[in-house]
């Protein structure tokens, strides 16, 4: 099996989970890029900031709606380690974002391709292209060693 490089984005939002590791958070990084640049980065954040909204998702989206100047990112896409829960799911829907690639599956809160599955709701606004398992083995990885360093 060949083994191709990250592409660069989801080789950013590698590092902000590790960063959100550092910092105790669970290790989840987000990027919103638009034409080939990184518009925002983040990474979790709910308990440095005591906002249980501060998914690494919704930082990177409200980031990248200010830098731009606008609530629609309909010409960005976002780059996520973790498979986005309901909220974070919501967020990208009313964002508007075009394309959502993430890495690691989430069975157990993600709600793409799992759970809720937001995006095929009849009453979901708008459905990004979704592209998933990009990064998985660094995602899921970072995820393992962050727990298993906790128990």
């Amino acid at each position: 099996m060949t083994r191709w490089p990250l592409p660069e984005f989801m080789a950013i939002a590698l590092d902000e989970a590790r960063s959100a590791a550092e910092m105790g958070e669970v290790p989840v990084g987000a990027v919103v890029a638009r034409d080939g640049e990184v518009i925002a980065a983040a990474h979790n954040a709910p308990r440095h900031l005591k906002d249980p909204s501060a998914h690494a998702e919704m930082l990177a989206i409200r980031r990248a709606a200010a830098a731009l100047g606008r609530e629609r990112l309909d010409d960005c896409e976002l780059w996520v380690t973790l498979e986005p829960c309901a909220m974070c799911a919501g967020a990208i829907s009313h964002a508007r974002l075009a394309r959502l690639y993430y890495g690691a599956a989430d069975g157990k809160g993600g709600a793409v391709e799992q759970g809720a599955r937001v995006f095929d709701q009849a009453q979901c606004l708008h459905r990004p292209e979704v592209y998933s398992g990009i990064g998985e083995a660094e995602s899921a990885e970072i995820l393992r060693k962050f727990f298993r360093e906790r128990r």
